[in-house]
């Protein structure tokens, strides 16, 4: 009987104990903190969608993950900015592990430009200050199908890339061909190919606001249409970091078919600073690309924190989509959230609230739940 009794007094304290750890979320979400406060007053204003993740591990290591999520919907359509760029650097060395004699450090050129880039280079500039540029690069390599297919194949879906990030002729499904320098002198090219047209999507939210710039600046006073564009629920995203930082939790099939060695590269350019990167500091802050905890300050982020991640802005749109561990303090989770910060309504005229409203909403809220895991 005596036993019986500690034993349902352990099972309250671990249910107690568990419901506590289980409500960070949605205590950090009631906070008073005007920059929390300020969005939760009308979250459906600024299509706010939230997933948190504690890691759980059991006495053999093995790993298993308890998601918290607040209004996420992937039938609601938010744009993903640069988000797609972190699926476009995996899937560019999953594609270079299939070809011999290649490594992250081999180089290439692409047709039209007779300057040789390194796929090293290339990803590590896509996480580091998120360059347009280099993302394009990488894409021309690998193409708008072999994404798309290989992220459904890995059950990361739905997903679907339509388009360049501010390239000329964007939307061309025309991928130019690329000439591969293997590191045992030989060439391989690649030629160019034509990728499917994107089907418009129908969801929720795939027209927005009520007037939008054209391309001439002039003011089209009817919804900006999306249903063309890029589209990376918030879930799919989630899904994918923790396939990179986490593959052993996964079948084999829904891994990344990458090397230890990419991955370890991958891993740390998505934590590594821009200023260790080669970015000027002043222009390129520690939080340029560090939104969670770090996005509304230029002070540097102490060395014992480590956020791997991948952020996106456009549209009035901010993404963030994080692992932040700290082993010094025993601090340890998974954070994505996507908010719109667009007051006027009017899309593509470079007026939104990103430094008022997103970005403080986005740092008090990572600041929040690495305090409250701490204690």
């Amino acid at each position: 009987m005596v036993i019986k009794k500690y034993i349902f007094a352990f099972l309250v304290l671990s249910t107690f104990s568990c419901s506590m750890q289980n409500d960070l979320l949605k205590k950090t979400l009631a906070s008073d903190n005007p920059n929390i406060k300020r969005v939760m007053e009308n979250p459906k204003q600024y299509e706010l969608q939230i997933i948190y993740t504690q890691i759980v591990r059991d006495k053999k290591g093995a790993i298993s993950f308890k998601d918290y999520t607040y209004h996420l919907n992937a039938k609601t359509y938010f744009y993903p900015a640069s988000t797609v760029k972190f699926p476009i650097a995996v899937l560019a060395l999953e594609k270079l592990n299939t070809i011999p004699n290649t490594s992250i450090n081999t180089s290439y050129t692409i047709e039209g430009n007779t300057d040789k880039i390194k796929f090293s280079e290339e990803i590590s500039k896509v996480f580091a200050v998120s360059d347009n540029v280099a993302s394009t690069n990488l894409l021309e390599f690998i193409g708008f199908d072999f994404v798309n297919q290989k992220m459904k194949e890995k059950g990361l879906f739905p997903f679907r890339l339509s388009h360049r990030l501010s390239a000329p002729d964007s939307r061309n499904p025309l991928v130019k061909s690329t000439t591969i320098y293997k590191d045992d002198q030989t060439i391989e090219v690649f030629p160019s190919k034509l990728n499917e047209s994107p089907v418009p999507l129908a969801l929720l939210g795939i027209k927005k606001g009520v007037g939008y710039r054209d391309m001439e600046d002039k003011l089209v006073n009817t919804p900006f249409d999306f249903s063309k564009n890029n589209y990376y629920p918030l879930e799919t995203l989630h899904n994918t970091l923790k396939r990179i930082v986490f593959p052993q939790a996964f079948k084999e099939e829904e891994r990344f078919k990458i090397t230890e060695k990419d991955r370890a590269f991958i891993l740390f350019s998505m934590q590594n600073l821009p200023k260790n990167a080669g970015f000027d500091p002043i222009t390129y802050y520690d939080g340029y690309c560090k939104f969670f905890m770090f996005g509304d300050t230029t002070a540097n982020i102490p060395s014992n924190i480590k956020i791997y991640n991948k952020v996106g802005t456009a549209y009035g749109t901010m993404i963030d989509c994080a692992y932040i561990l700290d082993q010094e303090n025993k601090v340890e989770f998974m954070l994505s959230a996507t908010i719109l910060a667009n007051k006027d309504g009017v899309f593509n005229d470079d007026i939104y609230e990103y430094e008022s409203v997103s970005l403080p909403f986005l740092a008090e809220l990572g600041r929040q739940l690495y305090d409250k895991s701490r204690q």
